[in-house]
């Protein structure tokens, strides 16, 4: 009975691989991006979340690997809907200005993303630049 649980969970998850959704591991072409505050922001905002809200994504390579795959492509479109820098007034939805309250708040980039991408932890010092550079590149955050 173990035996044939072990089988097809092995068979479930080779089959899985071939599903087509998450295999899309493509960047978009960069149309264009805000008029950053400063060339140190925009390096900090790519290090800490322009895997998501940009055209310029590093795929890891658990990104190849399903159910992974779905969850990053998923967070990555869910990402670029939002904010995308690459597409700077050319998309409908560019939440640019609620960038610095979200990460004043903790709530970007995700714990899940930081655990696997310590290159996106950010110290105190760089945590405010990040969020100033924000503030002075897309305004404050509009209450609708």
């Amino acid at each position: 009975m173990r035996r044939n649980v072990a089988l097809g969970a092995v068979l479930g998850f080779l089959l899985i691989q071939f599903l087509p959704y998450g295999q899309d591991r493509t960047n978009p072409p960069v149309i264009s991006e805000p008029k950053w505050n400063a060339p140190k922001t925009r390096e900090l905002f790519m290090r800490a979340c322009g895997d998501c809200h940009s055209n310029e994504t590093k795929w890891p390579w658990y990104s190849r690997i399903a159910p992974v795959s779905w969850l990053v492509a998923y967070d990555v479109a869910e990402g670029r809907e939002h904010l995308n820098v690459s597409m700077w007034g050319h998309q409908k939805k560019n939440e640019g200005d609620e960038a610095a309250e979200e990460l004043r708040e903790g709530e970007m980039p995700p714990l899940p993303y930081l655990l696997l991408h310590p290159e996106a932890r950010l110290d105190e010092k760089e945590r405010s630049a990040l969020i100033d550079g924000l503030m002075k590149t897309f305004g404050e955050k509009r209450e609708d």
